[in-house]
């Protein structure tokens, strides 16, 4: 991969849709992940105003103070770009003590926290006239499915969401990103314990991306071992569980003698 022209290449793409659209720029959710840092970076670059939102729930303080270091070295090399501090953590609370506790599983309970975050992003975003910019990457978007509906996917542009998770690391090198978050495991910030994606999802970003290859270009699966066979159908379990989030919203379609 050419680093500098892929670099270049979402730049343009992103001044090109912002001009397009007559919008202010870009707001984005930092996580003191790899891919939020991405994002806010390849935005950033295009010299249009950018609004970086740290919203913490009950934040995992090494995933908080990644974020916030972020920010940091961002604004110093930027002067486009300005932070936003809302910690929806009260909020959060208020919600818990609202709806019945018997529906509180911790599947829900995360999303829930995800949705959170959508909905302050759209706020700024709707104030300043700016752009939800996403941080999906390619495995989470269009593999395994591993972004909350209306949530983190509840986005304007997709900026990264055509390049694999090891190419996102690689461009973050070439852009300078701060150590602490390269060396980081990747985490979707949405649990108090600071678990990592792979303890969810049970593989690597590298495991998945060799499922996602292979599964598109099929080799000899008599060769595999038993580990790539254990990916495999991770890969596949998740894929296909998830396809609901990868496609447009069903419409129910009315058959025009019906309604003539």
């Amino acid at each position: 991969m050419n680093h500098q022209a892929v670099i270049a290449h979402i730049v343009n793409w992103l001044s090109h849709y912002n001009g397009q659209a007559k919008t202010n720029g870009f707001a984005i959710g930092i996580s003191g992940g790899i891919d939020s840092a991405l994002t806010s970076t390849l935005c950033a670059m295009t010299g249009q105003p950018v609004i970086c939102l740290n919203m913490p729930i009950r934040q995992h303080k090494a995933e908080y103070e990644r974020g916030h270091s972020h920010i940091k070295w961002l604004m110093e090399r930027f002067p486009n770009v300005s932070a936003h501090e809302t910690d929806l953590t009260r909020t959060f609370e208020t919600l818990e003590d609202t709806i019945p506790k018997e529906i509180q599983d911790w599947l829900t309970m995360a999303n829930m926290r995800a949705r959170l975050r959508m909905l302050t992003l759209y706020a700024f975003s709707c104030n300043k006239k700016m752009l939800v910019a996403g941080t999906g990457n390619k495995i989470e978007d269009f593999g395994v499915g591993f972004f909350t509906k209306y949530g983190d996917g509840g986005v304007d542009l997709s900026p990264i969401a055509d390049l694999m998770k090891s190419e996102v690391f690689a461009l973050c090198r070439e852009l300078g990103v701060i150590a602490e978050i390269l060396n980081a495991k990747p985490t979707d910030g949405l649990w108090a314990d600071g678990r990592s994606d792979e303890d969810q999802i049970g593989a690597t970003y590298d495991e998945l991306e060799w499922a996602m290859k292979f599964i598109a270009s099929p080799g000899d699966f008599s060769k595999l071992s038993k580990r790539e066979e254990a990916v495999l159908d991770i890969y596949t379990r998740l894929n296909k569980a998830n396809q609901h989030k990868m496609h447009a919203i069903p419409v129910c379609l009315i058959p025009a003698e019906l309604i003539s």
